[in-house]
């Protein structure tokens, strides 16, 4: 069975850091491009972050722009999320996922989610 399971998620204040990790199984990882998106309550899903390969490329939303960097070592099927300067704003459920590089911002185009796991800024 395909799986994506996140992890590392929690409660820091404001200008925290914290390292998200998504491992996957039951499928092709080291070809998928895997992806991050976030929802806060009340708020439609925002496409976070991505990356094609261990080499890149990479993307972000620019909200997270120079905060956040994104990572994968494919021999342990790990996707990492490293999340510096955090904000109130960054309050979330984050959910990775296995995509295709040029729809990745596409919530409808995801092949496979995440559980989700729960990140909370506060001041």
């Amino acid at each position: 069975e395909a799986q994506l399971v996140e992890s590392g998620g929690g409660s820091v204040q404001v200008g925290g850091s914290l390292k998200l990790a998504c491992v996957g199984s039951g499928f092709n990882f080291e070809d998928s491009t895997i992806a991050w998106f976030r929802q806060a309550p009340g708020k439609d899903l925002e496409a976070v972050s991505s990356i094609k390969s261990v080499y890149g490329p990479t993307a972000y939303a620019d909200s997270v722009k120079g905060r956040f960097r994104i990572s994968r070592d494919n021999a342990r099927r790990v996707v990492y999320l490293e999340m510096n300067w955090l904000k109130p704003e960054d309050t979330a459920v984050y959910h990775c996922t296995a995509t295709s590089w040029d729809v990745w911002t596409r919530p409808e185009e995801q092949r496979l989610w995440g559980q989700g796991t729960q990140v909370t800024v506060s001041s």
